[in-house]
């Protein structure tokens, strides 16, 4: 049983309250801790959304992890927004690193949104993603995640911790899923902080329909079963050679394709 699962459950003096069976799943979000672990586990279930957190530095979130997550979300049909937070710590360079992360991700399909739980900076955009919704919040560990949630309802009081500075990785302060309810019909399942994500067992042809730039072109290769590594007349290779594709996501596809356990 899933956090999210939608139970039916008696009741009597005896045994107390008893669940009896889990209803049908409209949907959920697997993963495996990383590509070389067999172990999986649903992190939720029933999702109407899911908010990926990320951070552009302290701790520093790859690509590859984030489009990890991603296509794990467009595998189970869950449509998937990107905030990145501490945008208080951004100068120069910074800056304008997260353009270019906001125009690939844009350019996909995705919502990317910044704030700051210091500044208040874009919190009343980000709130209003989880009104009416039931929503997966997810993130490697140290990106701030339990501290946004605890700024946007305090009421929830989650625990926080702080990055290690050594490895300027961060330590879990959330160790298991948990659902709240901070306003009605507002359902937030807070997971624990992931430091390696292993995309779930996906046949190779199957991935790049996962990649929604890169689904848009697949009737323009030549062979239906085309891996977009070799073969001629790729309409992905061609596009990543015409920079309408980001080499990025194109690295992070071969990645995943060739079940690699790194992240660019």
């Amino acid at each position: 049983m899933a956090v999210g699962d939608r139970v039916n459950f008696d009741h009597d003096t005896h045994h107390g309250t008893v669940i009896t069976a889990i209803q049908q799943r409209r949907n959920y979000i697997i993963r495996r801790s990383t590509n070389l672990s067999k172990q999986t586990h649903i992190l939720a279930a029933n999702l109407d959304q899911a908010v990926l957190v990320a951070t552009l530095f302290y701790p520093k979130v790859s690509l590859g992890f984030i489009d990890r997550f991603l296509v794990t979300a467009e595998a189970y049909g869950i449509p998937t927004h990107l905030v990145f937070n501490k945008d208080d710590m951004w100068q120069g360079e910074v800056v304008d690193i997260y353009e270019e992360y906001k125009a690939i991700y844009e350019n996909a399909g995705y919502s990317v949104y910044h704030c700051s739980t210091l500044s208040g900076n874009g919190l009343d955009e980000i709130k209003a993603l989880f009104t009416d919704k039931t929503t997966l919040i997810s993130g490697f560990s140290g990106v701030g995640k339990s501290t946004l949630l605890n700024t946007l309802y305090p009421e929830l009081q989650l625990k926080t911790g702080t990055l290690s500075h050594f490895s300027q990785k961060g330590k879990h302060t959330t160790t298991f899923a948990e659902l709240f309810e901070p306003i009605l019909r507002t359902r937030i399942i807070d997971t624990p902080g992931i430091k390696e994500l292993g995309v779930i067992e996906l046949e190779g042809a199957e991935i790049s329909h996962f990649f929604p730039e890169m689904k848009a072109l697949l009737a323009n290769c030549k062979f239906h079963n085309c891996t977009h590594q070799h073969e001629p007349s790729c309409a992905i290779k061609a596009a990543v050679d015409a920079e309408t594709l980001p080499y990025d996501r194109y690295k992070s596809y071969l990645s995943i394709l060739n079940n690699e356990d790194q992240y660019n």
